[in-house]
């Protein structure tokens, strides 16, 4: 299959105890502040919101809407999306958000670091494992700035994201973190419990509680 000659037979899966699950990046939506992917599977398939998605290169971002054959991906690249990491050169943690700044290219920014924080050109960052939203030692990006300014407490960190965030291809669902598993699946009993709405002409209309 297309995904071991991506991924290599089994590698993701030795390299990390987790289940996962192959699918495809299908179509990538279009606003540049957006920065979702949509893939081809959805709940029929098991996934459940809140899962990592990677692919062959590292974290591509986290399942944010499920359907019943495709699920919304939001990409780690997303300035509103914190993603717990730690230098693994140093052992300094932070959050890395999309760079806000850079809207038009895959950037990341580790937001609010104090000025004398031990970060390098080059560093590699991965997850920290922290918040029990994505498992430890996942590649996020490299450090490819480093800005320490004289009339700020804090340091300017820029990153490139280690995954492809705006490419079509292959990726793999990362089975969630049991904290993860459990809201998603309380939110997808909430949502089947909505009562259903008439609508204008007096049928049957999916309530709203799943949407956000």
């Amino acid at each position: 299959r297309r995904v071991a000659s991506i991924c290599g037979p089994g590698f993701l899966e030795q390299a990390l105890p987790i289940q996962a699950r192959a699918a495809e990046v299908v179509y990538i939506a279009p606003a540049p502040f957006t920065r979702r992917v949509v893939i081809n599977k959805g709940s029929s398939a098991g996934i459940v919101e809140g899962a990592p998605v990677i692919d062959a290169s590292g974290l591509l971002g986290q399942v944010l809407r499920v359907y019943p054959l495709s699920s919304e991906v939001t990409l780690i690249d997303n300035p509103e999306h914190a993603t717990p990491i730690i230098n693994s050169r140093t052992g300094e943690r932070g959050l890395a958000y999309g760079d806000s700044q850079s809207p038009q290219a895959s950037a990341l920014e580790v937001r609010f670091m104090a000025s004398n924080a031990d970060f390098r050109v080059g560093d590699v960052l991965t997850t920290s494992g922290l918040g029990g939203v994505y498992p430890a030692g996942l590649p996020v990006g490299t450090v490819s700035l480093v800005d320490r300014r004289s009339n700020t407490s804090f340091t300017r960190v820029q990153a490139t994201p280690a995954a492809k965030p705006l490419a079509l291809g292959y990726v793999l669902v990362l089975e969630p973190q049991e904290q993860v598993k459990s809201e998603a699946v309380a939110a997808a009993a909430s949502a089947a419990r909505t009562p259903q709405r008439k609508g204008p002409a007096g049928k049957e209309r999916p309530g709203q509680g799943a949407e956000r």
